[in-house]
């Protein structure tokens, strides 16, 4: 608890101090476009690295084994694709918003609301799970604190920041933010392998390495409430202690379980001796052999390339990911950025990776519950009981608010940018601020409503929508001179309407008793192809469309920066003559 009070303290104090700098339209929405490139780079690495990534990461591989790696490569990888075709050329367009660039590039006000919509709808998908991950976090640390409680101090904490100074006040606090993510999860990591390694390794903690075909076991007697309704795979005899709805009947008392598949309804308290065989989830790899070995934890191909697909090419198409290289100086500061992240996020993923390797011996319990995205907040105190281990918690608990934190103040900040300079809005400072408040509050209310859910899954599914919506419109828009305002809105329609269908079908089926195939959840192998052919099939039917100013203003996208082409839209359109002056004569910092 010491650890999360001292993040919210120090993210109040670092925003407060910001936001004195704040006072202009400018400010609130690119921080006056003057952040240099490695301050940058530490911003888009700590807004980047959600609850997904510091808790859901860990969890997976705890869960899925091999087959979790996909999710960090390609959460990594997909910076490679906005550095070489994005990044440099969006800083230049001079827009401030994705819907900004839509309307800048195509020449259409009806395109630039339906993108707002679908910035909108990306903003309230990735929120959600963070606030429900903050819930999570927060009930683990604090025995008795209710779910909503962790979910209402974070999306307070933040709309208070973004309300003092927009942009400009969050930049330094998701700098900030992504070095103390990093020392809460290398600092355990060191201290956990250290002792790992001094009591044997796997065969001195486990008695068996990870590599043996065999279930993980529990390291010592364990006793376990289950929440939510599970199904779980037991490969060997198991004898345990039950009291509440175990395979269709109610059961006080000593179970067997022979191979097969058990039920174990909501409510029930299972009792596990040392050194029992883990009766693991549904869906996930039996034995430690499977768990080490590709192709056996995602599932099938077309859902590990769906991943692939979503995590590569919806980097680029991530609101709250752009809308930060619109904030550097030029097209070579948002390049240099972006090469800078992606040596930042390769250092941080290492450590996750680790630890879930580590909570498979540890903390096995997690597989039985299904509730692995706690791995990291547990695992320290499983491993070392007592001071040390209490102050390693607090630590990755500190690190786990600051994701919560970082992650959604610039989700909040892109979703308020959008929607304080749509349909025809002044993009005021105080039409931010009231759209700050939407942006908070409204995702506060759904996380509060929906039930929790795996958070990678459900940052998956954002990623989808992002690639199938945003990415063929970055792409095109930026390197197909005849893509027109009619294909981009129906590319975005239908590949956007496909990932909606799916995230419907996909809650659906949650409630009804999960009837819903796998893909469903990873749909992006589909809807982002389509909605390429889309954009080029309407794009090369509607070519009368074409915007007459194309030729100039992909001149401006791609000319290099000494050329001086760019031109900042929200500083012809908001700043005074002063602002424009200090903007033009004044020399960067990168």
């Amino acid at each position: 608890m010491a650890g999360i009070v001292a993040v919210g303290l120090a993210t109040f104090t670092i925003g407060f101090r910001s936001a004195r700098q704040a006072s202009t339209t400018q400010d609130f929405l690119v921080a006056r476009r003057t952040v240099r490139s490695r301050r940058n780079a530490a911003a888009v690495s700590g807004e980047y690295l959600s609850a997904a990534s510091f808790l859901g990461v860990a969890g997976l591989v705890l869960k899925d084994g091999a087959d979790a790696l996909w999710y960090p490569i390609g959460f990594t990888a997909g910076y490679l694709a906005l550095m070489l075709f994005v990044a440099a050329p969006l800083r230049r367009s001079g827009a401030y918003s994705l819907p900004d660039f839509a309307e800048a590039r195509l020449g259409s006000r009806q395109l630039r609301g339906l993108s707002t919509v679908f910035v909108v709808f990306i903003g309230m998908l990735y929120l959600v799970p963070q606030l429900q991950g903050a819930g999570l976090t927060l009930s683990q640390i604090v025995p008795g604190v209710p779910l909503w409680a962790g979910a209402v101090v974070v999306a307070v904490l933040v709309m208070v920041n973004v309300l003092g100074g927009g942009m400009r006040a969050i930049t330094v606090v998701q700098a900030f933010q992504y070095w103390l993510k990093l020392f809460a999860l290398a600092a355990p990591t060191f201290v956990l392998c250290v002792l790992f390694l001094r009591d044997g390794g796997a065969g001195g903690v486990g008695g068996t390495g990870l590599a043996a075909p065999l279930p993980p076991r529990f390291t010592s007697a364990a006793e376990i409430d289950v929440s939510t309704d599970v199904v779980l795979q037991v490969r060997e005899a198991v004898l345990l202690w039950a009291d509440g709805a175990v395979d269709g009947g109610r059961t006080t008392g000593v179970v067997y379980w022979g191979p097969g598949e058990h039920t174990v309804l909501a409510g029930t308290r299972l009792r596990f001796a040392a050194d029992t065989a883990v009766p693991v989830v549904e869906g996930a790899p039996v034995d430690n052999a499977t768990w080490l070995r590709p192709g056996s934890g995602v599932g099938d191909l077309f859902t590990t390339y769906s991943l692939v697909f979503a995590t590569f090419l919806g980097t680029m198409g991530l609101p709250h990911v752009l809308t930060r290289f619109y904030t550097n100086p030029d097209g070579r500061a948002a390049r240099r950025t972006t090469l800078h992240v992606m040596m930042l996020l390769s250092l941080f993923y290492l450590f996750p990776i680790v630890l879930g390797a580590l909570a498979r011996i540890y903390t096995p319990e997690l597989l039985v519950t299904g509730g692995t995205d706690a791995a990291v907040l547990i695992l320290p105190l499983k491993v070392v009981p007592g001071t040390l281990g209490q102050v390693l918690g607090a630590v990755t608990a500190a690190g786990a608010f600051a994701a919560f934190l970082s992650t959604s103040s610039g989700l909040v900040v892109s979703v308020a940018g959008v929607l304080s300079t749509s349909n025809g809005g002044r993009g005021r400072v105080r039409d931010f601020r009231w759209a700050s408040v939407i942006a908070g509050s409204v995702p506060l209310g759904i996380a509060l409503v929906l039930p929790h859910g795996d958070v990678s899954i459900s940052v998956g599914l954002s990623f989808a929508l992002a690639a199938s919506t945003f990415c063929p419109v970055l792409l095109l828009g930026i390197w197909w001179p005849r893509i027109t305002w009619v294909g981009a809105a129906a590319g975005m329609c239908v590949g956007g309407g496909l990932v909606l269908l799916s995230l419907a079908i996909t809650t659906v089926s949650g409630f009804t008793g999960g009837w819903a195939p796998a893909f469903f959840q990873q749909p992006a192998l589909v809807t982002v192809p389509v909605a390429f052919l889309c954009v080029f099939l309407l794009s090369k039917a509607t070519a009368s469309k074409v915007p007459p100013e194309t030729n100039r203003i992909r001149m401006r996208m791609h000319a290099p920066d000494r050329l001086g082409f760019i031109r900042d839209r929200d500083t012809a359109r908001w700043g005074t003559a002063e602002e424009r002056s200090r903007l033009a004569n004044g020399r960067h910092r990168r």
